[in-house]
């Protein structure tokens, strides 16, 4: 994946959690649920974009 594109997802996915946050109105609480969901799959999808995350696929914890 091209690093324009990846910012461009970045920027369109931190854009719309921006706007989601100031103007559809929810409660605090919602807000920190659905902010931290947002940053852990972003987190996850660089991971993956990276190739970070495919060869920490084969290992077993526990």
């Amino acid at each position: 994946m091209p690093l324009i594109q990846l910012i461009v997802a970045l920027v369109v996915v931190g854009v719309a959690l921006w706007l989601i946050n100031n103007y559809i109105p929810m409660d605090g609480t919602i807000k920190k649920i659905l902010n931290v969901v947002v940053v852990i799959a972003v987190v996850l999808w660089l991971l993956a974009a990276f190739g970070v995350l495919g060869s920490m696929q084969g290992m077993r914890i526990g």
